[in-house]
This record gives structure tokens, C-alpha cells and sequence, in this order.
């Protein structure tokens, strides 16, 4: 019988981790045994109830964490940096999903992946991850054609065009050997001219409660093809990252992506 992974999860009570202790109740490939949550937290200190740990409470740093197999990140800028520096002391593997971090952290996560297994996704659905893929091949494969990223969201979030929108749009410019930042346009209004040939275009929906929906369209003449994933169901992500984190353990030190867990699952 397989040994249960020894799991760690920071930010254990925003919404992703949330979804990720729900989930964990009726999955026995890990056995959570730290969950970190922020210092003022109304959880901090408290009892948690999943993966089958009833005696585990909430605890607001990584100074007291046991050996762990693999860790799931989804805290802030802050909370990255802190478990960051247990996974390096520790040679421990780490999924994040944590978004909003500056050119600083960028250069300790390149750096760090020449020392763990870290894997980062601005989106843990394995629909968008196999969306991502074909969007690369269809992108170098019709090096002509136009390309528009359509996404929609509930009318709550903060930012666009989304994450997952931006990573679709340079997972396309890289294909076609340019970069995002020459080649996007995220607005269109008044008298803008013919479109510029190469460009990559971005469309934003907001309202009600959307979870999610992307749609890549790369058109020709004459004809248009359409890759889209919508989701319905905000689980997904937690599904993906634990599948992730399954997948991570035992990796070599490297940046991997959630492409790459499609491509050789376990």
C-alpha cells in the first residue's frame, strides 16, 4: 500500500484553501499535517477536521512544521516569501498558485527552482492547462492568423484581463517566437485603425456569477477556429493542485507546469 503524501497547505483558510481541506476529507494519497494560516487569522490556533487529522490545529508560521512530502501554496506575496524559505531549507517541493508578486520574488522563484521541484499556475484546471497546450500548437502550426482571447468572469473580481488570459496570451506569442508585452492589445475603442498584423488581442466580460470562461480564437480566412474551457465549479482548482502536488513529489529541482502534469501523470 502507498504511504500517504505528508502535506503542507499555506493560506489553509482563504478560498482555494478552503476547498483544498474539504477535498483532502476523501482523498488518501496525503495526510495533511500542517495548515498555515496568517497571524491574524480568526482560525489561527483553532482545530482543523480534514484528511483525517483531527488533533492538527491552524498554526500562523512554518517554524514548527514537521518533515513534509510536498507543500500547496495560495496565501499572498507575503506568505510565499515565508514558506519559500522552509521549502529551500528544507528541499522540500511546492505548488503555488499565489499571484501579485514583484520582480523581487520573481528572482528568488527562478532561483529557487534550480535547488526544489516548483511548480506555478496562474490556473490549477486541468481543462486550461490541455486549453494551453493546443493553443500552443495551433498558434505555431497557423502563424497567420489573427488571434483574440475572449474571458469572462463574475462581475466581484478585481483585475483584467484574468491571469489565466494573460498566460494564454504568451503561451501563443511564445510559440510565435515574439513576446506578449510587443504584440498585445487589451483595448480597442473609437477609431483604432485596421488590426495590426501579429498582434494578439484581449476581450473582458464581467457579471454575475461567473466562474470562469476562456475562449482562444485564431481566425483566417475564411474560417475560425475556436479552443474554450469554461468552468462551473470553483473545486476544479483545488482539484488540479492537489493532483499537482501528487505529481511533484520526487521531481528533480526545476520550474515544471501544470502542462507538464498532463503530458506524464503518475
Amino acid at each position: 500500500m502507498t504511504q500517504s503524501l505528508r502535506l503542507g497547505i499555506n493560506g489553509a483558510s482563504g478560498r482555494m484553501g478552503s476547498s483544498l481541506l474539504g477535498l483532502l476529507e476523501g482523498d488518501k494519497r496525503f495526510a495533511l499535517v500542517h495548515a498555515v494560516v496568517s497571524p491574524a487569522s480568526s482560525k489561527n490556533g483553532l482545530p482543523v477536521s480534514s484528511g483525517g487529522i483531527n488533533s492538527l490545529r491552524y498554526s500562523h508560521d512554518w517554524l514548527s512544521a514537521p518533515a513534509l512530502d510536498v507543500v500547496i501554496d495560495f496565501s499572498g506575496p507575503a506568505g510565499l516569501s515565508a514558506v519559500l524559505d522552509f521549502c529551500l531549507a528544507n528541499g522540500t517541493p511546492l505548488v503555488t498558485g499565489t499571484t501579485g508578486t514583484d520582480a523581487g520574488m520573481e528572482a528568488r522563484l527562478l532561483k529557487a527552482a534550480e535547488n526544489i521541484a516548483l511548480l506555478r499556475a496562474a490556473n490549477f484546471s486541468l481543462g486550461v492547462a490541455v486549453l494551453t497546450h493546443l493553443l500552443r500548437e495551433a498558434a505555431a502550426t497557423l502563424p497567420d492568423w489573427d488571434i483574440e482571447i475572449v474571458e469572462a468572469h463574475h462581475g466581484r473580481k478585481q483585475d483584467a484581463p484574468s491571469g489565466t488570459a494573460l498566460a494564454l496570451g504568451h503561451a501563443a506569442a511564445v510559440s510565435r517566437d515574439v513576446t506578449l508585452e510587443s504584440s498585445a492589445v487589451y483595448a480597442r475603442e473609437g477609431r483604432t485603425g485596421e488590426r495590426v498584423d501579429g498582434s494578439i488581442g484581449f476581450a473582458v466580460v464581467r457579471g454575475g456569477d461567473i466562474v470562469g470562461e476562456h475562449t482562444a480564437m485564431l481566425i483566417g480566412q475564411g474560417e475560425r477556429l475556436e479552443l474554450a474551457h469554461r468552468a462551473t465549479d470553483r473545486s476544479i482548482f483545488a482539484r488540479g493542485a492537489l493532483q499537482a502536488a501528487h505529481w511533484l513529489r520526487g521531481r528533480a529541482p526545476g520550474q515544471w507546469r501544470l502542462e507538464d502534469v498532463i503530458a506524464t501523470p503518475r
